[in-house]
């Protein structure tokens, strides 16, 4: 009988251990510390394209993209984005993003900057191995127009790219979210269009 017990005990130990290693995945894929990027079975689906009209000149758009990145980072923004490392055109960002209580997940992403017209994003490490995006910006009806699109690829085949939809309403949600801050801090500045 006591055999029988400890055999008991162990599969309760492990049946716990595993559950807490899954755990503990979950949250390392969900908050981007832990990214799978296996490179089989990849699966990509777009990303946007999302448009807002703004009425403020592309070079004062331009600004407020760029504004989070540049040496001295809006206040509000720095519990947002930390620059690792900065070149001329291009710099090396941790974005963080809410994702319930005190849990957020942590991107990396190259962002290159080509005036006044695009940013492009590359994901480095995050919640899914694949991910590219662009801003572009064009003049129309005297202020301008800032389009999104990308694309975001997941690996394991279907059940990868379940993972890639939950993560892409997330990921739009949150440059949506952008557009609206863009939006309001463009329009806000001296110089913006009536």
């Amino acid at each position: 009988m006591t055999s029988l017990r400890r055999a008991g005990a162990m599969l309760a130990a492990v049946a716990a251990g595993g559950g807490l290693v899954g755990g503990a995945g979950y949250l390392g894929l969900v908050t981007g510390a832990a990214p799978v990027d296996l490179g089989i079975g990849r699966r990509t689906r777009p990303l946007g394209p999302l448009q807002i009209q703004i009425a403020a000149p592309q070079q004062t758009v331009f600004a407020v993209i760029r504004a989070p990145y540049g040496k001295r980072v809006p206040q509000a923004l720095r519990d947002k984005v930390r620059v690792l490392e900065r070149g001329t055109d291009m710099v090396l960002a941790a974005h963080y993003t809410p994702i319930r209580g005190l849990l957020r997940a942590t991107t990396i992403e190259t962002v290159r900057f080509d005036p006044p017209h695009r940013v492009d994003f590359r994901l480095v490490r995050g919640p899914v191995p694949h991910v590219v995006e662009e801003f572009l910006l064009q003049e129309a009806d005297g202020g301008t127009t800032l389009t999104y699109s990308g694309e975001l690829g997941t690996d394991l085949w279907g059940l990868g790219e379940r993972w890639g939809d939950a993560v892409a309403d997330r990921w739009e949600a949150v440059v949506k979210a952008s557009f609206a801050t863009i939006k309001s801090e463009a329009e806000r500045r001296p110089g913006r269009q009536p």
